[in-house]
């Protein structure tokens, strides 16, 4: 069976940074439309739209992993077992506490909501349908990051994820246009956030730290600083990129790609230069 994902960059990777796109999929398959209670136009909420297309504009040597399915059938950056009951046969009860606000609120493995108030299903899924695509699409994904970045630890004796993300613009006129998050400090060393953050700054646009988004499974999954695998996500403001509709690659692609790339230089310039330091945080 054919991956539900691409890979671009050669094998084994030629950087220690790994890229991911796990939610800019626009590819939305017959069984998602014939079990859809919405059109696909209603469900492009949870696209961040043509962060695929920025990544590759950013990108030189590193390994870039984009997934082609839209978020709506599987969401990447959820763990296997944050399933919602309210649409899913095989769900467990949703859980108490913080753990299960993304759960509540409609956007679990497979979500149930595109935005507030667009219920995306119009039946039930039964659990061998979301297992089918546990197995076909989400486990796949993630055993292929899990190949890549221990590749690049053992060529480069430390690795980096970069898991990028589009976000909707934040309210507040001042409030941050990129968003880094490393899981308050869970998920990278603090060296390399400060770089990224830096970068920010130096092109005049203003850095948030985890605030409102300090990363998902994907970084909890594949962060592992202790082993030296560091995982980070960039969230970055869909008008800095996009167009006036925030729906096609806009005027400020090519700026704003260019400071993907200035941030993805200093990574790799600080993993390669600082991995002993970076090891002992």
């Amino acid at each position: 069976m054919a991956a539900s994902f691409d890979r671009i960059g050669a094998v084994p990777p030629l950087s220690p940074v790994i890229v991911s796109v796990p939610h800019a999929g626009r590819d939305y398959p017959l069984p998602l439309r014939a079990a859809a209670a919405v059109p696909v136009a209603s469900m492009l909420a949870l696209e961040d739209r043509h962060a695929d297309t920025l990544a590759l504009a950013a990108r030189g040597d590193e390994t870039l992993f984009v997934q082609r399915l839209a978020r709506a059938w599987i969401d990447l950056n959820r763990a296997e077992d944050e399933r919602d009951p309210l649409i899913d046969d095989g769900a467990r009860p949703i859980p108490a506490g913080a753990a299960a606000i993304k759960l509540r609120s409609g956007l679990g493995l497979v979500p149930r909501r595109a935005a507030p108030g667009v219920t995306l299903w119009r039946r039930r899924l039964g659990d061998d349908e979301v297992r089918a695509r546990i197995a076909a699409d989400h486990r796949p994904y993630h055993a292929a990051l899990d190949e890549a970045l221990a590749a690049a630890r053992d060529r480069f004796g430390v690795a980096l994820l970069i898991d990028l993300h589009s976000m909707p613009p934040l309210p507040g006129a001042s409030s941050a246009r990129i968003v880094i998050g490393d899981r308050f400090g869970h998920s990278a060393g603090g060296r390399l956030v400060y770089r990224l953050e830096a970068e920010v700054a130096a092109a005049g646009q203003r850095a948030a730290l985890n605030a409102p988004y300090p990363g998902g499974h994907i970084l909890m999954r594949h962060g592992r600083p202790e082993r030296g695998v560091h995982a980070i996500q960039i969230e970055i403001d869909r008008r800095l990129y996009l167009d006036s509709s925030l729906n096609a690659p806009g005027k400020g692609l090519a700026a704003t790609a260019k400071l993907l790339r200035r941030m993805i230089d200093a990574a790799t310039e600080e993993l390669l230069g600082a991995s002993e330091a970076l090891a002992a945080e």
